[in-house]
């Protein structure tokens, strides 16, 4: 069975329509695939269509964005309740508060290159969660990047006088957040350091003990030595591990099961979570 647990749709920063992620997990070869948008389920009603039309079972999640002591996280969450009132007013907040990011960080790129909001909003579709990938794109579509990643490790570098931070829950709250709505909380790319700082340790045995069920260990963005440290950190703190793509459509070269999770992973977050499975 082969399982990929992390992918995007265009309801946030993927290129493919949330239909469309699902069939192409079936082209891929895949038996499961989760949608996990950043900060929203607006994908899932057409996922779950897609899922029942192609063979594909389908678990609902979304990539809920955090912080750690000024340091980004991501905690994935599957199969929570969508209609949980205190997740869904802290996902509005935070989406709120990456389109007023979105908007100033466009209006300070604009002091220096030819790019406007209106240029932005086009990257993007009706209920999209607005983010960096978002102006990358209209950087791209003006000339002045070649590609997202390059408007990454340019313009919309962090370390730029364009960056601008944006609200998200501390990452012990979010942890306990998504396990009050009853979904099943991983750390996505735990040790991505080639984004930028990574939390330490401790800070992942604090959301061990709120409530983490388990560490994205397989993921192209973490080398063998962070994969042997994850996978023992894990053992340690009694979490499971799982294996994903991150797939983002043409939004990045990850592609659709080129990173999978075992089969007696996914029964546990079955087990542990509110929603059921779609097959």
């Amino acid at each position: 069975m082969r399982i990929d647990l992390h992918t995007h749709s265009t309801a946030s920063d993927g290129t493919d329509a949330p239909g469309e992620v699902v069939e192409a997990a079936a082209a891929a070869g895949l038996d499961v695939v989760a949608l996990t948008d950043h900060d929203t389920t607006a994908g899932w009603a057409q996922a779950t269509d897609a899922a029942l039309a192609h063979g594909v079972a389908l678990v609902r999640g979304a990539e809920i964005s955090a912080r750690s002591g000024g340091i980004s996280v991501h905690v994935l969450s599957y199969l929570h309740d969508p209609a949980h009132a205190a997740l869904l007013a802290e996902l509005d907040r935070t989406r709120d508060a990456r389109t007023s990011r979105a908007r100033r960080m466009v209006d300070l790129i604009a002091e220096d290159y030819p790019i406007t909001w209106e240029d932005v909003l086009a990257q993007t579709v009706e209920g999209t969660t607005i983010g960096r990938p978002h102006i990358a794109d209209a950087l791209v579509a003006a000339g002045l990047s070649p590609d997202r990643s390059a408007a990454f490790a340019t313009i919309l570098a962090t370390n730029t006088p364009y960056y601008v931070p944006h609200y998200a829950p501390d990452a012990v709250a979010a942890v306990r957040g998504i396990r009050a709505a009853g979904g099943v909380p991983v750390f996505a790319h735990p040790g991505a350091d080639g984004r930028g700082r990574v939390v330490a340790d401790a800070v992942i045995e604090e959301m061990a003990e709120a409530g983490l069920a388990g560490l994205e260990v397989f993921h192209r963005d973490h080398d063998e030595r962070q994969r042997a440290r994850l996978e023992d950190l894990a053992r340690t703190l009694g979490l499971f591990v799982t294996g994903s793509s991150d797939y983002h459509g043409a939004g990045k070269p990850n592609r659709l099961g080129e990173n999978t999770t075992a089969p007696t992973v996914l029964e546990q977050i079955e087990e542990q979570g509110q929603l059921d499975v779609i097959r």
